[in-house]
């Protein structure tokens, strides 16, 4: 399973879109250490490897991420990373 984020050079089936989110509270202590997001990119690489697999994708072209620091009221911040890209099979693997 790949992760890209330009498109695919070789011969290849789109099989749609996949994403996955992934977020991590931060204490009123660590209000400010937005570096934290760092933690969240392994986690929803995976999100997206496992999704793709489960559909049959030998990878994912087009990867993008989206970060929110989502400011809650009655709580401290939360920090929201989520990825997506389009799921591919390649062409030349598959009989």
């Amino acid at each position: 399973m790949f992760l890209m984020t330009e498109n695919l050079p070789s011969p290849h089936k789109s099989l749609g879109i996949v994403n996955a989110t992934s977020h991590l509270m931060l204490p009123s202590e660590a209000i400010d250490e937005f570096e934290a997001f760092d933690q969240l990119f392994p986690a929803v690489e995976e999100k997206l490897k496992q999704k793709a697999s489960e559909k049959g994708a030998d990878g994912i072209v087009g990867v993008r991420f989206i970060t929110n620091v989502a400011n809650v009221q009655v709580a401290p911040k939360f920090l929201v990373l989520t990825g997506y890209g389009t799921m591919v099979q390649l062409l030349n693997q598959k009989s």
